[in-house]
């Protein structure tokens, strides 16, 4: 995976305002809703995504500078004690004060592990050392709608095995999924470790979430707000038909009961929560403003007075 602070087109002294910046704009450009069917620009957003995701972290870029963790955020691999060991200067002390010259006759990993441990090797009077096999942690990153309906997604191991991950209607961001059995293997007929996976959520063009409400913020035209319409709303499920009272408001607030993110254990969904916000025209509008004149003189009002701030 490309170097996050290069995605970004940022240097690695940059301050957060800087990398949140890069962020924005390079998302603005590159979001798949702009460009709808090209893969390419869909994969140069989720890299965009990503790289935000690690550097925005102060406690994770610290690592990915530190080269605790890769581009990706998942741990760098770092080798069991015991290869360690026998790969290290203390390999070598333990086969000299034992007389092994490393060949056939030397110590093997499981030889070492019993002496270390008091335990002598299999046999009469003596019991194979056994230890468990070490848990391993890797990071998904996870589109924000895959997150709220549930998916299946694969993951590539480090070591290139593949499994297949689901993630459960409505996944938080940063949950741990356990994939038991799915970790390091163990030593001498011990069991095998776990494979623990933490999702990373995306952000999405529009919606937001608070905890299992949708929020997200819908445009609509002066005709619309000051008459009312009916209008297409986006939710997590697809569009639906949006009723815009009379005389509506940027800020007001409308309701779609059920429409959010399912709730732990059988709770039901839920709400989804749609604000207006009143767009003007892109172009001036000679008739709409020869209208506001004449109507402005016998139907002014102060919207700042009635704030507080005259």
């Amino acid at each position: 995976m490309t170097d996050p602070y290069d995605t970004l087109g940022v240097e690695r002294t940059a301050s957060a305002e800087e990398i949140r910046a890069a962020y924005r704009k390079l998302a603005k450009a590159h979001h798949p809703d702009l460009h709808p069917g090209d893969k390419d620009a869909e994969a140069r957003f989720k890299e965009i995504s990503a790289a935000h995701e690690l550097l925005k972290d102060p406690e994770k870029r610290a690592r990915f500078d530190r080269g605790e963790i890769d581009a990706s955020g998942a741990e760098r691999a770092e080798r069991p004690f015991y290869r360690a060991y026998a790969d290290g200067d203390g390999a070598q002390y333990w086969r000299h004060a034992s007389g092994e010259g490393g060949g056939a006759g030397g110590l093997g990993a499981e030889d070492l592990f019993s002496e270390l441990f008091g335990r002598g090797r299999a046999g009469p009077g003596g019991g194979q050392f056994r230890m468990r096999g070490q848990d391993v942690t890797y990071t998904l990153r996870c589109a924000f709608l895959d997150a709220v309906n549930g998916a299946r997604r694969r993951v590539t191991l480090s070591d290139g095995k593949t499994l297949d991950v689901d993630i459960p209607a409505g996944t938080s961001d940063r949950q741990t999924l356990r994939l038991k059995g799915q970790g390091m293997p163990g030593i001498g007929g011990g069991a095998t470790g776990d494979a623990y996976i933490e999702i990373h959520i995306e952000p999405h063009a529009f919606f937001t979430r608070k905890d299992e409400d949708i929020h997200i913020e819908l445009p609509v035209t002066l005709p619309e707000a000051v008459l009312g319409a009916k209008v297409r709303a986006p939710t997590v499920d697809g569009h639906v038909a949006l009723t815009v009272p009379p005389g509506s408001n940027t800020g007001d607030t409308l309701r779609l009961r059920g429409k959010g993110v399912k709730r732990p254990k059988g709770g039901g969904r839920g709400d989804q929560y749609v604000t207006l916000k009143v767009v003007l025209p892109d172009e001036p509008d000679d008739a709409l403003k020869s209208f506001l004149e004449d109507w402005s003189q016998t139907h002014g009002y102060d919207v700042r007075s009635r704030a507080g701030m005259a």
